[in-house]
């Protein structure tokens, strides 16, 4: 008796998402144009890197999104829009993605937007913004070069900035001397998130900071 016939495996629809170029060290310049660069970690559907394609033309824009969904659509959005030589989404981990990139010293801001849905205490070791994340921001950002984040939670954003508030590597850069806390997104971008809540009429809890 023969053996039923073996279905083929149907494949995801996103198993080719983008993915940074193989090695140990990829340097910024060949995978983006710009007079200078800018980091999204997380940018999700993409509604902030959209936005800031078009109000920061010098920019060369890089994102990390875990989901391969999301990286997928988003980075072929981009290149639709013509600007895939100076924006692309990769399917990473900003964690591991983040110390292979090069030169240091060469990105002018890193942004992240309502990261961290996660809420129980075993969760706490899944938060993006840990020791390895700002080492790396550290070693990529320019002198005075900016970290910015941005919630909708008051606790993660007491958080994030309790933690920044205590390296020596940056200093606040908020809207008031010594304080972090801004009140607008001054980057004329806005994420999906950060669009409902404002519709929603949501706070938001901004806060910047950068490399001393």
């Amino acid at each position: 008796m023969s053996s039923p016939e073996t279905k083929p495996k149907k494949l995801s629809p996103y198993a080719h998402a983008p993915v940074l170029p193989a090695g140990e060290r990829i340097e910024l310049g060949s995978i983006v144009r710009g007079d200078h660069y800018e980091i999204e970690i997380g940018p999700g559907r993409g509604g902030f890197i959209f936005e800031r394609a078009l109000s920061a033309p010098d920019a060369g824009l890089v994102g990390f999104e875990i989901r391969r969904k999301w990286a997928t659509i988003v980075d072929e959005r981009l290149a639709k829009q013509g600007f895939s030589l100076r924006a692309r989404v990769f399917s990473e981990d900003a964690k591991f993605a983040l110390p292979r990139l090069g030169p240091d010293a060469s990105v002018r801001l890193v942004t992240m937007h309502f990261p961290d849905p996660w809420w129980k205490k075993r969760h706490q070791k899944r938060l993006v913004m840990g020791d390895t994340i700002l080492d790396e921001v550290f070693r990529l950002l320019t002198t005075s070069g900016a970290f910015f984040i941005q919630t909708d939670v008051e606790e993660r954003a007491e958080q994030y900035n309790a933690h920044l508030s205590d390296d020596p590597r940056f200093v606040p850069y908020g809207d008031e001397p010594d304080s972090a806390w801004l009140a607008e997104n001054p980057y004329g971008a806005r994420s999906p998130r950060e669009r409902r809540a404002i519709t929603d009429g949501l706070p938001i809890f901004r806060i910047r900071y950068r490399k001393c």
